[in-house]
């Protein structure tokens, strides 16, 4: 699933911001339960840093030290006094939240104070290090660097014991479904995801897990593939046409199996090259929800050459 040394410290970022963006919204609406604190203390003790930051302090930052990168100024000095700031709020807040499990009920005031405080120091210096410092280390480390800091981080985690990090990503859901976090589009308004999927420069069908056509987009504009709203609820079988469809089967059967991540075509069609995909949704949980299917016209993207790197080079073009 991860194949490189950023995959797997940024899916780490990712699992972290979860659970902060978790607890915020639940500890701003009510008053911290105490298991919820319990397991809040053990996963950003234990796993935020005592695991993740070592990884990087133990096997990605000495390596770029070595390439030249100074570590008491720039992007990797930054990042080490904010790692350093990080464990006293931590402190802080494992101070407080074993008081307040322990029933000092008086300080929850102070420990969400001192949580939103950290939280937003992390989410910070994770975007620092997935736009600045990352993308600097890829240019300065050799491919035996990356390899050793894939080696280091699994040996981090290989010390804290059998599957590390599929236990503290267990702990992270069962922190995120307590904080009862959904997704990113729970502040969109329906009209306005609508829109957005609207204006996307593909094409986007979904058939639900008993292969019934459930939505399309770009309603009402021109589509690649016409649709009308009588398709909606029809089997997908019935949407192909008849020597298709035992393929159309076999690629659904692989995506519910779980043995098939995509299934991709292309075709000419009217002049144009049209590039068809389909990939398998899932639930956090891996359950399989349906199938995505993206249609895009990518004949302007194969007629691109050069570079055109600003936006005022378009605008010069086009003022002539």
């Amino acid at each position: 699933m991860y194949d490189t040394w950023t995959d797997l410290l940024m899916a780490d970022h990712e699992q972290t911001e979860q659970v902060i963006e978790a607890l915020e919204k639940k500890w701003l609406e009510k008053r911290p339960a105490a298991d919820t604190v319990k397991k809040a203390i053990r996963y950003f003790s234990e796993f935020a840093d005592a695991c993740h930051n070592q990884k990087e302090e133990r096997h990605l930052f000495p390596r770029l030290s070595a390439a030249g990168i100074p570590r008491q100024s720039g992007p990797l000095g930054v990042m080490l006094m904010e790692h350093e700031r990080s464990k006293q709020l931590l402190a802080e807040f494992c101070d407080l939240g074993n008081r307040y499990v322990a029933g000092e009920t008086a300080v929850a005031d102070d420990l969400v104070k001192v949580f939103l405080e950290y939280g937003t120091l992390l989410k910070s210096h994770y975007w620092k290090e997935n736009d600045i410092l990352y993308p600097m280390a890829r240019r300065v480390m050799s491919e035996a660097d990356a390899a050793a800091v894939v080696a280091g981080i699994e040996a981090v985690e290989a010390a804290l014991g059998p599957d590390t990090r599929s236990r503290y990503y267990a702990l992270a859901e069962h922190i995120i479904e307590a904080g009862e976090l959904k997704d990113l589009s729970f502040g969109v308004e329906r009209d306005v995801l609508a829109a957005i999927l609207n204006t996307l420069p593909v094409e986007l069908s979904f058939v639900d897990k008993d292969d019934r056509v459930r939505y399309f987009s770009h309603e009402g504009g021109e589509k690649i593939f016409p649709r009308t709203r009588g398709a909606i609820g029809t089997a997908v079988q019935n949407c192909h046409p008849q020597k298709s469809v035992h393929l159309v089967n076999r690629i659904l059967a692989d995506f519910k199996a779980g043995s098939r991540k995509v299934a991709e075509f292309w075709i000419d069609m009217g002049g144009r090259k049209v590039h068809i995909r389909y990939f398998p949704v899932r639930s956090p949980k891996g359950e399989y929800l349906g199938t995505l299917e993206v249609v895009q016209d990518i004949t302007p993207i194969q007629a691109l050459q050069g570079q055109r790197r600003l936006l005022e080079e378009e605008e010069t073009t086009a003022q002539g």
